[in-house]
């Protein structure tokens, strides 16, 4: 209980003290504020119910402003993203929500800083376009994750990708063995680019293991004692109890073609 006596000592108690009091009288008033019942609360919050009105204007003029600013970023802001452009997406998303939702703030203050956003990308865009040592910074490198059918372990560990995740991009471009494919490259923007092998070459299968039916429908073990290293998929001819060439590992099964 807070009497007069105390107030009075807080008249001649140091700065830091008064402060720390206060601070909590608000804690209590807060916490006492707080009902699971008030309605009018939990549905406006502490605005009264007309502004979702001025919020829905709000909403609509910052749109506006919105479509302009990506509009003027470039067809790249509705396409396929660089790690530079997803920051500046992420950062629009932050600046507009506060103008929207807030009272207190003005909505002229996030149109600032949308335009301002928008400078800064098409200054970032120009020094990208002038300096390959700025792009390589910005935009990360191409990363070469198959090749000639063997997986390169130390670029998927690179990029944290697995193995699986890498086979069920491949499955899904109907590619049922790494002997069909000559590379496949993660591009700077996140896509990746695959190139077949023509003719096919034996290979390690991709197919799932439980799926028996469809591995006799589409392909077929290779005769000539060929092995495929379950691990990187590397071919070898020859004695299964000698590791992997490529990545060192003993762990072999039969070698696949298409049939």
């Amino acid at each position: 209980m807070i009497t007069i006596s105390t107030v009075y000592r807080l008249k001649n108690a140091p700065a830091q003290l008064r402060e720390l009091f206060m601070m909590k009288i608000v804690t209590i008033m807060d916490t006492q504020s707080i009902q699971f019942n008030d309605w009018q609360r939990i549905l406006f919050g502490n605005a009264p119910p007309i502004f979702l009105l001025e919020v829905l204007i709000r909403a609509l003029f910052t749109y506006a402003v919105l479509l302009v600013v990506i509009r003027l970023l470039g067809k790249r802001m509705s396409g396929q993203l660089t790690i530079t452009e997803m920051a500046v997406m992420l950062t629009l998303g932050a600046i507009i929500s506060v103008p929207m939702q807030m009272p207190e703030r003005g909505i002229l203050h996030g149109v600032v800083m949308l335009f301002f956003v928008l400078a800064f990308q098409r200054g970032l865009t120009w020094f990208i376009f002038k300096s390959h040592r700025v792009e390589a910074l910005t935009q990360g490198h191409m990363i070469t994750l198959v090749k000639d059918g063997i997986l390169q372990l130390h670029e998927l560990a690179k990029v944290n990708m697995s193995r699986e995740q890498l086979f069920a991009i491949l499955r899904s471009e109907g590619i049922a063995h790494l002997g069909q494919v000559k590379r496949v490259y993660q591009e700077a923007n996140g896509s990746f680019s695959i190139y077949r092998n023509e003719p096919s070459a034996p290979g390690y299968s991709i197919l799932p293991q439980m799926d028996h039916q469809l591995q006799q429908e589409v392909q077929q073990p290779v005769e000539g004692n060929l092995h495929a290293c379950r691990n990187c998929g590397n071919v070898s001819k020859g004695n299964v109890q000698e590791a992997c060439s490529a990545c060192g590992h003993l762990d072999w099964e039969n070698a696949v073609q298409q049939k």
